[in-house]
């Protein structure tokens, strides 16, 4: 029997949210495949006049192997003409053809039904059954609860999965998505005592941060023109007024995220709403629309170009009732760039879905060698296995306070911001982000309840080094050393700090109190460089500027057992500029020399040197230049002989082929201090305290 190696998201209605279904799953499978495809064989639009949000979504945001044109078969308008004349058969067969040209370049591909818009929806769910029967796909089957009763919700998954019991697809699961929270226990209930026991059910209520269109999505179906705010049109809309009303009946009506709808002449209703939204007893505002093409008067222009306008205001032509009508019709999509949008998708997923279930029933692949994007799922996964507790000193950077926010959301770890507590939360209300007192710990160092024992404790350890007790009441109002101190006490298990600080800042409190692990004499860092195709560790690359041979064989040893402890066999090369017995000088002889040290050290260690970067890593120059190494042309650990070649390589290489760079992590300390680069993202600052606290479960 042919191993099945795709599995098919259908519906029989549109904006059922199978989004959440496919980001989720493309999330899950990357996690046990290299290379996943996805396929949509009815599209709405030529790509020429609109392309498809969703296929745009899953290829960049997954960084899928697949091209666009190669994603679909038809569009909407090609399949019903084909439909009308009577070749159903023929738009199947293609359909089957254009998928199994695919089939063979991936290890799994996700197909997505139709979205069921406009004419021939009775044929496309007919197509659809019909698809995934000749492809020989299981199906999940996708529906929407918004606006419907109990019953009819039941009816429609019970109808939805007997027509594809009756043509002999399998259905592994059955998702209703879009549910009152108060009625899901009784729609399990009804639909589940219909329903065949080994078919999943899940049931995800409705969640207004995904269903809420972005002011961008606004301006684009309005057609509409950005005055103002343009930075902010990732603003969520989660309803709208009509402003037309005297200012004191409107202010009433404001709620938190509200798009206003106003004709443009009216000053009044604009200059209150930008009033409101800076005041604190007022919610935040999602955004203005101005309608009727008024042009706003120069006074008004110019008291709001002197105003700091964190909201977008829009203008269109349309006059107001027709503006108003047409905000109320757009439905919300997940885009390439709302990331925020995309995360939430598949944490919702992971959260609703029984994710075991689900990868036991589609047991027609096996788990292969690690992948950038199998290591990310997996980094997450162990630092949610045992939950720590991670302090970012640096709580007033929104970088910062973005990342805490992401990793608060997911329950990934627990987290302390450190700083000027009202600094911070004026912040993060301005970012409209969801850290509260109820989820996130925020410390003004000298406030804290802690201050004057950890004065003292650091006055103690530093009574040998001649501190005096003022200097450790200044050092400890700093919020490195504060934090440091946190983790030192046991009242936080890692920190992770650099975003605004130099690296000797971070790490300076670590190296006089936390100190190195009993045996190691030597801070370290390394990066986990996730190419295309695999994960590498390069080390070291942002601490020692000049290793010796003995502290390049100790950076070796305590990377290869990094990598361990990561899920990467160590397959160490000890990079120079020559390969083997070649080379000589001093610096290919230090390298030599280490290597030799690692040797007899750690005898279980996979390791060569010297040897030059393109026999470590490419196979044909490796068993070229050293046929008879175990590491040459697979090494996973490279180590780099000095600091200036370790810093530029692994910037050179995350530059030219735009590998994510994790790191750097520190290794060799007691407990956990990671450093951030000062222009690090908030992907690279949610990475580290990833890492960090994986590195705290020890």
């Amino acid at each position: 029997m042919e191993t099945n190696k795709s599995i098919f998201i259908a519906t029989a209605q549109p904006f059922s949210g199978k989004s959440i279904v496919a980001l989720g799953l493309v999330d899950m499978l990357l996690a046990k495949a290299h290379k996943i495809g996805y396929f949509k064989p009815i599209i709405n639009d030529s790509p020429e006049v609109k392309r498809d949000a969703h296929i745009d979504t899953l290829i960049q945001h997954f960084k899928l192997p697949i091209e666009y044109s190669k994603s679909y078969a038809y569009t909407r308008e090609e399949a019903n003409l084909l439909a009308e004349s009577g070749f159903q058969g023929e738009i199947i067969d293609t359909i089957i053809s254009k998928y199994k040209s695919l089939e063979a370049q991936f290890d799994f591909t996700i197909i997505e039904g139709s979205d069921f818009l406009g004419e021939g929806t009775a044929f496309e769910f007919d197509a659809n059954v019909t698809i995934a029967k000749n492809l020989g796909t299981p199906v999940i089957i996708v529906l929407s609860g918004d606006n419907k009763s109990i019953a009819q919700i039941s009816n429609s998954a019970i109808i939805t999965t007997k027509n594809f019991l009756q043509r002999k697809v399998k259905v592994l699961a059955v998702v209703v998505n879009k549910v009152d929270k108060s009625e899901i226990e009784e729609i399990k209930s009804a639909i589940g005592a219909q329903l065949p026991k080994d078919i999943i059910l899940s049931i995800i209520p409705k969640i207004i941060d995904l269903k809420s269109p972005s002011m961008k999505e606004v301006k684009e179906h309005l057609g509409a023109e950005v005055m103002f705010g343009g930075n902010y049109l990732s603003n969520r809309a989660d309803h709208f007024i009509f402003g037309a009303m005297q200012i004191s009946n409107f202010l009433n009506h404001i709620k938190p995220n509200v798009l206003i709808v106003t004709p443009g002449d009216r000053a009044d209703i604009v200059v209150a709403s930008l009033q409101a939204n800076v005041s604190k007893n007022y919610p935040k505002i999602a955004g203005i629309v101005l309608t009727g093409g008024f042009d706003i008067s120069e006074s008004v222009l110019k008291l709001i170009e002197g105003s700091d306008t964190v909201v977008p205001i829009l203008r269109v032509e349309d006059p107001s009732f027709y503006a108003a009508t047409k905000v109320a019709g757009i439905h919300s999509k997940i885009s390439p760039d709302n990331t925020e949008k995309i995360m939430m998708a598949i944490n919702i997923f992971r959260k609703y879905m029984d994710i075991s279930s689900l990868e036991n029933k589609i047991s027609s692949f096996k788990a292969v060698g690690i992948t950038p994007r199998m290591f990310q799922y997996q980094l997450v996964s162990w630092a949610k296995s045992k939950k720590k507790h991670i302090v970012l000193p640096e709580g007033k950077d929104e970088r910062i306070l973005r990342a805490a926010d992401r990793l608060v959301r997911q329950k990934i770890v627990n987290i302390t911001l450190l700083g000027d507590t009202n600094e911070i939360a004026r912040t993060i209300s301005k970012l409209g982000l969801c850290l509260n007192h109820d989820n996130c710990q925020i410390i003004n160092p000298h406030e804290s309840f802690y201050y004057d024992d950890y004065v003292n404790t650091l006055f103690e350890l530093r009574k040998g080094k001649n501190l005096p007790l003022e200097v450790a009441k200044d050092l400890m109002t700093d919020v490195a050393y504060f934090g440091t101190m946190m983790v030192f006490k046991g009242h936080a298990d890692g920190m992770v700090s650099g975003a605004i600080h130099t690296t000797a800042h971070t790490i300076r409190p670590a190296l006089q109190f936390v100190k190195t692990k009993p045996g190691i004499s030597l801070v370290s860092s390394i990066f986990f460089m996730c190419l295309p195709d695999r994960v590498m560790v390069f080390g070291d690359c942002a601490i020692n500027i000049n290793p010796t041979a003995e502290e390049l064989a100790e950076i070796a040893i305590s990377s290869a057992d990094t990598s361990i402890k990561f899920g990467i066999e160590p397959r160490v090369a000890m990079l120079s500029y020559s390969s083997g017995e070649s080379g000589t000088g001093e610096d290919v002889e230090k390298v030599r020399s280490a290597t030799e040290i690692v040797k007899q050290k750690r005898p279980d260690i996979k390791v060569e040197g010297p040897i030059q970067y393109d026999a470590a890593v490419d196979p044909i120059t490796g068993k070229q230049k050293m046929p008879n190494s175990e590491v040459a042309g697979n090494a996973s650990v490279l180590i780099f002989p000095d600091l200036n070649t370790g810093n530029n390589t692994y910037k050179a290489v995350q530059r030219e082929t735009g590998a994510m760079a994790i790191g750097p992590m520190l290794q060799g300390l007691n407990k956990p201090v990671n450093d951030l680069s000062r222009g690090c993202t908030v992907d690279d600052i949610f990475n580290t305290v990833v890492i960090t606290a994986i590195q705290a479960q020890e």
